[in-house]
């Protein structure tokens, strides 16, 4: 076993070589890598299986499915692998050129990071996700998961570490950290010199965790409280169908919806059908029907369970939704400004002009018209996979993707200058 000292010092030993490696060699490793995880899937499987048993009963059934794998799973990680060696290659852009009066010739050009460390939970996909982004950017990669996935990693890391190998890249340029105590994440959190870019991504405490610890930059990664507004005139059949995607196609990721605000010119004839649709439809059919936390005004309504001084402040990640009713799209709007983690917010609206008003008063990382939270991911906006959905400013915002993965340096040339 390598202890993450060692780990760090060997991937930024690697990370020249990565750096220095042209478009069509990271391209070859890239898809070998794709081959290795097909390849490997059935030791991958196994150690899933392993880490779902261990972990059942200890974790809630939606999160047992963000850890679950099967062979479509380890398809769409290769594919993903794939996709992402078919985009453009982020390192050597000219993002600026200039020449100056006295000749000077300057470009700002892109060039990696380095060494990029992500801490993650339960998601074994986030695994050759974050190796793809990191190697098409030119970046040494050091992996930490949650224990509850620590055997699904291993495998998964163990295939795309043999497939850089055969490249002729450094192996090290990929590690996985061993140590899932928090022992193991805080040396990743003060890897000062070693570490150019930490990237969590989890739930609140861990994101809250590498904040508050972290003596290397560090991106603030979404948790997710996504707003739905339906507008006094939103299209009400599109709206139910735009609702229900966002809270229950997939509740435990970070783009699922977990606050629905309505306007009181439609509450009438909109709540009770957003009951039907969530709670009875679902309940008649077998499925998990939602549990709708209502604030007062919602409670006049429908009945459902009274929300909570929480439940506004809450990313549920389970098949919860707390529903307010608003007087006005101002109130809406200084709602999701006090209680919004700046990942995605969406309005569902035929007035225009109130469409226009919302996408520029909210201040998120991503904010929708007549479409739901869930596409805020690096593959449906055309970025291949991502690391990360950041909720910061700086440097980067939203899905984080090959060119989030990378800095600038200026390039000048002359022909003698002196100042």
């Amino acid at each position: 076993m390598k202890t993450t000292q060692e780990l760090m010092q060997r991937a930024k030993a690697a990370a020249p070589a990565l750096a220095a490696a042209d478009t069509e060699q990271k391209n070859r490793a890239l898809l070998a890598m794709a081959d290795a995880l097909e390849a490997a899937q059935e030791e991958i499987l196994t150690a899933n299986r392993l880490d779902v048993e261990a972990a059942r009963g200890a974790i809630s059934p939606v999160m047992l499915d963000r850890l679950a794998l099967d062979a479509g799973r380890v398809a769409a990680m290769a594919e993903g692998v794939r996709q992402v060696a078919a985009l453009p290659d982020p390192v050597g852009r000219v993002l600026a050129r200039t020449e100056r009066p006295n000749g000077l010739k300057i470009e700002k050009t892109a060039v990696p990071l380095g060494v990029v460390a992500i801490i993650y939970e339960s998601r074994p996909n986030v695994t050759s996700d974050s190796a793809a982004l990191c190697l098409k950017s030119g970046n040494a990669c050091l992996l930490r998961c949650g224990r509850e996935a620590a055997r699904s990693a291993a495998a998964i890391v163990d295939a795309l570490r043999g497939a850089l190998a055969q490249c002729g890249l450094p192996a090290d340029a990929l590690g996985l950290v061993e140590d899932t105590t928090r022992a193991g994440a805080r040396e990743l959190m003060h890897g000062v010199g070693y570490i150019n870019l930490l990237i969590p991504r989890g739930g609140a405490g861990l994101i809250r965790a590498c904040l508050e610890e972290a003596r290397v930059p560090c991106i603030q990664t979404g948790t997710g409280i996504c707003h739905i507004y339906v507008d006094r005139a939103a299209d009400l059949e599109m709206a139910l169908r735009i609702v229900e995607n966002a809270k229950t196609s997939r509740p435990s990721v970070c783009n699922a919806a977990e606050v629905c605000l309505v306007h009181r010119d439609v509450a009438a004839s909109f709540l009770p059908a957003l009951r039907q649709r969530l709670v009875e439809a679902r309940a008649a059919s077998g499925r998990q029907p939602v549990e709708l936390r209502l604030d007062e005004k919602a409670a006049a309504y429908i009945p459902g369970t009274p929300a909570g001084a929480a439940d506004f402040d809450t990313e549920f990640l389970d098949y919860i939704l707390a529903v307010k009713v608003v007087e006005s799209e101002d109130e809406a709007l200084v709602h999701i400004a006090a209680h919004s983690t700046g990942h995605s917010e969406a309005i569902l609206t035929q007035d225009a002009a109130a469409a226009e008003r919302f996408v520029r008063a909210a201040d998120s990382a991503a904010v929708y018209v007549n479409a739901s939270t869930r596409f805020t991911d690096g593959g449906e906006f055309g970025l291949g996979c991502e690391l990360g959905i950041s909720t910061q400013k700086l440097h980067a915002r939203g899905p984080m993707g090959l060119q989030e993965l990378t800095s600038w340096k200026y390039i000048v040339r002359g022909n003698g200058q002196i100042r």
